[in-house]
């Protein structure tokens, strides 16, 4: 932060004046009337110059209500009235006061802000937007049990589908978003109606009526499914060899089939890995495409968005399963640069510090691929956890946008100021204290970072709270 000093001459009787003597950042003290808050966006009035704009990143009360702080310069208004880049000019005295709401709109409008989230929570008259190219940057989104956090991922995931073209896959643990596209009452029904004509598909592991969710098993790569089959190269040597050679004798056969085969063949190898196959039960496991398409196969056409439900299986593994199948054919696809927001709600599960099974190795280690080179495939990552130290922090520092809602946990906030170094602390402390659906954004999707307070759902919520009944008390 800008470590200049106003003098006391300069203070005007009612305002406040900043100076600066990088350009970058400037300091401020004054009284005034009118409010400033951490956070809020300023106008800056520098004499013979044009109109800039800041926000203030540090704010002090001191004796006789003079408030003082600091903060970052954002950019100048050009003759178009456009927020450009400002020249790392300082300047000795200037007028400051709180942005107006058409100055907000130049802010939005010079970024490309299009995406309408909510308020800016200092001030609900200002409307608060996100940026939908920033979007192929990969983001993080966290917040507790109970901030609101997977409510207001949907805001935005309704926001990139009534807005952009950008196609998107959700992985969905808890069916938080199977509703997605359904309009959540008549009051939202007008807002929500150009979502009728978005192309959602909502796959399901055992629901009647719904799409099936399912992975085929003979598309996997070897290294797939040597995983879904437990085998470790190093532990399982010599049955993981004979895996390798017996892969091409299998073929394309599914895991019904497999057993019957690799029997016929009489060998050791052959019936150690039948014995396997039918030890873990894989043919009882439903997540079988057989006759219905696979996962990969509905993703291949680009619906505008695909809830994968992973919810509701047999097995534990099967959800695992058709994470990895899909992971898989959209990075053998990378060439093709088709982007793709790829969406991991509960990212803690998937992507862990400490994976257990080779079929949660093999998961994690293809996010972190897609987390360190997918990026310039098209492939974009928005991660959405209660947990961020649960993480594997290579994957979250590839995130360039931060999206933080009530997070009361110190470790996690000190570990989160020292990945995204670009948020300024002072926002981060003020997370323990947001109320239900306040969030802090910050990254390159917004114009500046804003404590936003996240507006009504559109769409209806899959997995809303269960509600605590009451009893009726006679009066």
């Amino acid at each position: 932060m800008a470590a200049d000093h106003v003098d006391d001459h300069s203070l005007a009787a009612d305002g406040f004046m900043a100076a600066s003597v990088d350009g970058r950042s400037f300091s401020f003290q004054g009284v005034g009337r009118e409010r400033l808050d951490l956070g809020s966006l300023v106008s800056i009035d520098v004499p013979d110059r044009l109109p800039m704009m800041g926000q203030i990143h540090q704010l002090r009360m001191g004796e006789s209500g003079v408030m003082s702080g600091s903060g970052r310069i954002i950019g100048s208004f050009n003759s178009e009235g456009m927020v450009t880049p400002v020249p790392a000019a300082g300047f000795r005295e200037a007028r400051i006061a709180a942005a107006d709401r058409s100055l907000v709109e130049l802010l939005h409008s010079s970024s490309g802000a299009l995406l309408e989230i909510g308020t800016f929570t200092n001030t609900d008259r200002f409307d608060a937007r996100l940026i939908p190219k920033k979007f192929n940057r990969h983001t993080f989104w966290c917040g507790q049990s109970g901030s609101g956090k997977t409510y207001a991922l949907g805001v935005v995931l309704e926001e990139i589908l009534l807005r952009t073209r950008l196609p998107m896959v959700i992985l969905d643990p808890n069916a938080d978003f199977v509703l997605l596209g359904e309009s959540a009452d008549k009051a939202a029904a007008g807002s929500a109606a150009p979502l009728g004509s978005r192309s959602v598909r909502v796959l399901r592991p055992n629901v009647e009526g719904a799409e099936p969710l399912r992975a085929r098993f003979s598309t996997m790569s070897t290294r797939s499914q040597a995983a879904v089959l437990r085998l470790d190269p190093l532990i399982d040597r010599a049955e993981y060899n004979d895996f390798l050679h017996i892969e091409n004798f299998i073929g394309g056969a599914e895991p019904e089939s497999i057993v019957e085969q690799l029997r016929r063949a009489q060998s050791p190898g052959s019936d150690a890995l039948a014995s396997r196959i039918e030890n873990l039960r894989l043919a009882e496991w439903r997540v079988w495409a057989r006759h219905d398409a696979a996962a990969s196969e509905i993703l291949a056409g680009r619906p505008d968005a695909t809830v994968l439900d992973l919810g509701g299986f047999d097995f534990a593994e099967e959800s695992l399963v058709v994470v990895l199948s899909v992971l898989d054919s959209l990075w053998a696809a990378r060439d093709a640069r088709e982007p793709l927001l790829i969406v991991i709600d509960e990212a803690h599960n998937l992507c862990s510090s400490e994976p257990g099974s080779p079929l949660q190795r093999a998961v994690r280690e293809r996010i972190v691929q897609i987390a360190a080179e997918g990026r310039k495939f098209g492939l974009w990552l928005l991660l959405s956890t209660q947990r961020p130290s649960k993480l594997d922090p290579d994957i979250i520092s590839q995130c360039d946008n931060l999206a933080l809602m009530k997070m009361s946990s110190p470790s996690d906030l000190d570990g989160l100021a020292s990945t995204f170094g670009f948020v300024p602390r002072t926002f981060l402390e003020l997370s323990p204290f947001f109320r239900q659906g306040e969030a802090l954004f910050a990254g390159g999707f917004v114009p500046a970072p804003g404590l936003v307070t996240v507006r009504t759902r559109l769409t209806r919520e899959g997995g809303s709270d269960v509600r605590v009944p009451l009893r009726e008390m006679p009066t």
